[in-house]
């Protein structure tokens, strides 16, 4: 169990010898998250389609709160009073929370962005306000987050140096206000590596960072319209620059190939709307690809959707009867999709720790790609 003196305390348990994949334990005040982990989004105190109890059913150790939605609506200091997030949406494992600047900045002309945080106008009713790194720790720790984030600006992409160099710094500024603003100890609180995809603002980033001092270290501004081949390179970059003893977050990713390339590089936690957003437009991941279930070749198959899985949707349904609930827009399309490919998420990360830990990661990633008959929908 994590403590005052170290909340996010880190077990570094296993080793790849031929990649930097790496196994470990992540200990927070409300239990330990096994690493390599998947986050599912909960973006407003909920994972679309999913009741609590089903998440924990498919494995989920941790999932991740939207700062900015639930700033928003209900508004932090209500779910403080009933008791925080936690106890709101009846989920009694670890949370973590983001700082809220990806949605701030992904307003474009709706915020404006100076020294002292970010001024907007909500996307609900057009009413300003005003978010700095000290109140995004505020609001963090009136929801009971259990891992928070850092309040940054996650650079777009592309973007100049000269912008991606002024950002960084600003960030890092805001970084070492996020540290002194919080007043939760138990709490765990990350920073975020900027820079955009310059290989020597990473390393100031991340530099700057470890001075700062934080409990794990998260890589921001991926998955932001680069090329998945400099998604690794900076993974690459950065990654053997963060401490061994401490996760290492990368947010925001991604696809099964990302998780696999991502862990070999040594990355333990992820989030990604991609399982959740997939399910409800009818894509479905599966051991051999990608399957649009609203194709017409399923009107007739008896098939589950991976015959290899045993999640409970393989166990009961058939690829016809998913097709006929989408094709009918029912809600339970949604539900049995997102149950689906979360199982499959989670456990892929599963799969990894196991192979991690028993040395055969290596073999492990051989046959995930030798099984995966393209990277387009089947």
């Amino acid at each position: 169990m994590a403590t005052q003196e170290d909340p996010g305390k880190f077990e570094l348990k296993h080793l790849c010898p031929e990649t930097l994949a790496r196994r470990g334990t992540l200990h927070t005040r409300r239990g330990a998250i096994e690493t390599p982990a998947f986050m599912p989004v909960g973006t407003q105190g909920t994972v679309k389609g999913m009741l609590p109890e089903q998440l924990k059913e498919v494995g989920a150790q941790i999932i991740l709160g939207n700062t900015y939605h639930l700033y928003l609506r209900p508004g932090h200091e209500r779910i403080a009073r009933l008791g925080g997030l936690h106890r709101f949406m009846n989920w009694d494992r670890p949370i973590l929370t983001d700082s809220g600047g990806f949605q701030v900045f992904s307003l474009g002309e709706l915020r404006k962005i100076d020294e002292d945080g970010v001024r907007f106008q909500s996307h609900l009713d057009g009413s300003a306000h005003s978010l700095t790194p000290e109140l995004s720790i505020a609001i963090q720790e009136a929801l009971g987050s259990d891992i928070m984030m850092v309040f940054d600006e996650c650079i777009p992409h592309p973007a100049t140096r000269e912008y991606i160099a002024a950002s960084t710094a600003r960030s890092t500024r805001w970084a070492a206000r996020c540290k002194a603003a919080r007043t939760d100890a138990s709490a765990a609180l990350f920073g975020i590596v900027q820079g955009g995809m310059e290989q020597d603002l990473r390393r100031q980033s991340a530099e700057a960072l470890l001075d700062i001092g934080f409990d794990g270290y998260a890589l921001g501004g991926l998955s932001v319209g680069e090329s998945a081949e400099t998604m690794y390179q900076v993974m690459d970059w950065t990654l053997p620059l963060l401490p061994q003893n401490r996760p290492r977050y990368v947010m925001g990713v991604g696809t099964p190939e990302n998780l696999v390339e991502a862990v070999t590089r040594g990355a333990d936690m992820f989030d990604c709307v991609m399982p959740t957003r997939n399910a409800r437009n009818g894509v479905l991941f599966t051991s051999f690809g990608r399957v649009s279930i609203k194709q017409a070749r399923y009107l007739e198959d008896s098939q589950p959707i991976d015959p290899e899985c045993d999640c409970p949707v393989c166990r009961n349904y058939t690829r016809a009867y998913l097709r006929h609930l989408y094709q009918s827009n029912e809600i339970l399309a949604s539900v049995l999709n997102t149950t689906h490919n979360l199982y499959y998420y989670l456990q892929l990360m599963r799969r990894m720790r196991d192979a991690i830990a028993t040395g055969g990661f290596m073999a492990f990633r051989d046959d995930f790609y030798r099984r995966r008959s393209s990277d387009g929908e089947v």
